[in-house]
């Protein structure tokens, strides 16, 4: 019996680790955020009544996702995203049991093997070599789902912190840039040829 390096888990981990980065790396904002969180503190006033306004700072957002995962997202009003990061962690955590539990198991195979002691049985027809290599490649991937964990909680707070920047941006349609041709009236009573150009916010 064979044991190979689980060459088929690696890419799992690559795939879910690209999906998530898809999902959560990329945040555009709506049209209908533009004015969700305008980023700044203060009152408006609306038919004689004061109203307060929602503030939503990328400072805040990425201390609660610190504190909590998906808090920051759910802060910001991006729920959609809250199953998907616990999504990861639960996917994580199943891996990291499972190699967790198989690296102890290969682990006390080999061990029994090569401590001299003839009162323990490993009781594992491989030979010593395809123990050890199979202690290895389960540690390889226990050490590798740790750091997917790490990198997954670092992705949730800029995730956050980014999102939080993005209420403050600008998308209504009527951003726009215009260049026209006009006509210069120039110094005695001259003209020339010119070129305007306007924006409009």
């Amino acid at each position: 019996m064979t044991i190979h390096r689980g060459s088929g888990q690696t890419k799992v981990y690559l795939a879910m680790g690209i999906g998530l980065l898809l999902l959560l790396g990329t945040s555009v904002p709506c049209a209908g955020d533009a004015g969700a969180g305008d980023g700044g503190s203060g009152t408006s006033l609306n038919n004689g009544t004061v109203q307060t306004e929602t503030v939503r700072t990328p400072e805040r957002a990425a201390m609660l996702s610190a504190t909590l995962p998906g808090l920051g997202q759910v802060y910001n009003g991006r729920y959609w995203k809250v199953p998907i990061i616990y999504a990861g962690f639960g996917t994580l955590a199943y891996f990291l049991n499972m190699n967790s539990r198989e690296y102890q198991r290969w682990r006390t195979a080999y061990i029994a093997r090569v401590d001299g002691n003839p009162n323990t049985v490993d009781g594992y027809p491989h030979s010593t070599d395809q123990l050890e290599r199979a202690m290895r490649v389960y540690r390889r991937n226990l050490e590798v789902t740790y750091l997917l964990g790490a990198a997954l909680y670092i992705l949730n707070i800029l995730d956050a912190n980014v999102d939080a920047h993005l209420l403050d941006f600008d998308v209504r349609e009527d951003l726009g840039l215009r260049m026209q041709p006009i006509v210069n009236q120039l110094p005695c009573g001259r003209s020339g040829p010119g070129l305007s150009l306007t924006i409009t916010f």
